[in-house]
């Protein structure tokens, strides 16, 4: 008795290759089915750019947030000075800041000075966020000691002021040129109307960090002379705190908290920017859902392709059924026929999507030099240029997807040619 072959043996490989590479006048695969393979391309490589520039976007968001803020801010509650007035200065700085740096995990704390102003030069205005902090501090944070592009020297923050790209470009100044610093909140005249406080200030130092809400906001003044000009001596708004590991600030808190008292509070950057990431979060999943039913249906061509593709060889079927093979035999042939359209498409489509997601930003420096305006806004996207980072699992999962639905969906047309009769296969040939 002859032993029953392996399944997916060397002949049903090579009787399933024969019927793909056949021309269709010869019964070969149909056009329906080369659709198919185009349509799994097409959407497995949009899937995989679109989770990368969305985690692009989420990474290099968090990143820009991360090297220009503060991982933990820590503000006074209200309280009344002498004066009689409430307020929120923190007196003790100082100490607190000592305090801090001793705290396990802090790498930095610096005090700060804050207030919101409308810069002025040549004839043009900015509302702008004026911060107060030393030179030493602020070169702490990443993206303002050594940001994407400066001109200038932060180490003469003493000798004037700093400035985004944005603010700059809005005012039209360099290093060297004198700006204003006009603020509502000035000083009281004799006649007990408030006077606003004008100062002027040399820019010795302008940097981008590549967001553009920071760019096209953030001064910096030294920490004295901002709390001259705010008349805060001896005072300050809030203290920075920087962290060895940011994204698990939460766990920093009860520390913190024991080290501050409890007349402080603090406000971490996942407080503020947490709705914001979590949004993006959803969005990245809801996409990838989108997108899967894309794949789905560029998918479903292979059941047409491959119904026609059993029609054309309904005489075929019946020979090899007559000839020895078994239902499973059968089902396997046109298993790898339809399997294979999906398999090819799905990779062709990790490459494509790969490329594409590596090369982005070329691209759309191409589109916008072909066609003019800007792909990526970045008064919306807040960002300069399109992120994209390609991970690993995002490909795994996109191209997981693709070969699953794939294979499910060729079970269908290759279970019903294994069911075909061979008598009536062959009655009317």
């Amino acid at each position: 008795m002859a032993a029953t072959p392996r399944p997916f043996s060397a002949h049903e490989w090579q009787i399933a290759w024969r019927y793909l590479g056949a021309r269709r006048e010869h019964g070969g695969i149909s056009v329906i089915a080369w659709y198919a393979l185009i349509g799994v391309m097409l959407g497995v490589a949009t899937l995989i750019v679109v989770q990368a520039v969305m985690i692009g976007f989420r990474e290099e968001f968090t990143d820009r947030i991360l090297g220009a803020n503060a991982h933990m801010t820590v503000y006074s509650t209200n309280y009344q000075n002498d004066a009689g007035q409430v307020t929120r200065a923190i007196t003790d700085y100082a100490q607190t800041v000592e305090t801090l740096q001793a705290t396990p995990g802090v790498t930095h704390a610096s005090p700060m000075v804050r207030g919101q102003v409308m810069a002025s030069a040549n004839g043009r205005n900015a509302g702008v966020d004026l911060r107060g902090q030393s030179a030493q501090d602020i070169s702490k944070l990443p993206l303002i000691g050594t940001p994407e592009s400066a001109s200038g020297d932060l180490a003469n923050l003493s000798q004037g002021i700093a400035i985004g790209e944005g603010v700059a470009r809005e005012l039209r100044v360099g290093v060297g040129d004198i700006m204003t610093i006009i603020s509502p909140n000035g000083v009281q005249t004799a006649f007990g109307t408030t006077m606003p406080r004008l100062n002027d200030y040399e820019v010795v130092y302008i940097f981008k960090v590549g967001r553009y809400d920071i760019d096209q906001t953030r001064v910096y003044l030294p920490l004295e002379e901002a709390q001259y000009y705010f008349d805060r001596e001896g005072t300050v708004d809030e203290i920075e705190v920087l962290v060895d590991k940011p994204d698990q600030i939460d766990s920093y808190r009860p520390a913190l908290q024991a080290a501050i008292g409890q007349t402080k509070l603090m406000w971490s950057w996942k407080d503020s920017q947490g709705a914001i990431l979590s949004a993006l979060d959803v969005e990245r999943r809801v996409m990838f859902i989108i997108l899967s039913l894309v794949v789905l249906i560029a998918a479903l061509n292979i059941i047409s392709g491959l119904v026609m593709l059993v029609k054309n060889k309904g005489r075929d079927i019946g020979i090899l059924r007559t000839m020895g093979l078994t239902q499973g035999a059968i089902m396997r042939v046109f298993f790898i026929c339809g399997s294979a359209i999906g398999v090819i498409g799905t990779f062709l489509g990790v490459i494509l999507g790969c490329l594409f997601a590596y090369y982005i930003q070329d691209i759309q420096q191409l589109i916008e030099g072909v066609f003019g305006g800007q792909v990526w806004d970045p008064q919306v996207r807040l960002l300069t240029e399109v992120p994209s980072r390609l991970r690993w699992q995002d490909v795994s999962a996109a191209m997981g997807m693709a070969l699953v639905l794939s294979f499910v969906i060729t079970l269908i047309p290759a279970r019903n040619a294994a069911k075909l009769n061979p008598v009536e296969a062959l009655r009317y040939e």
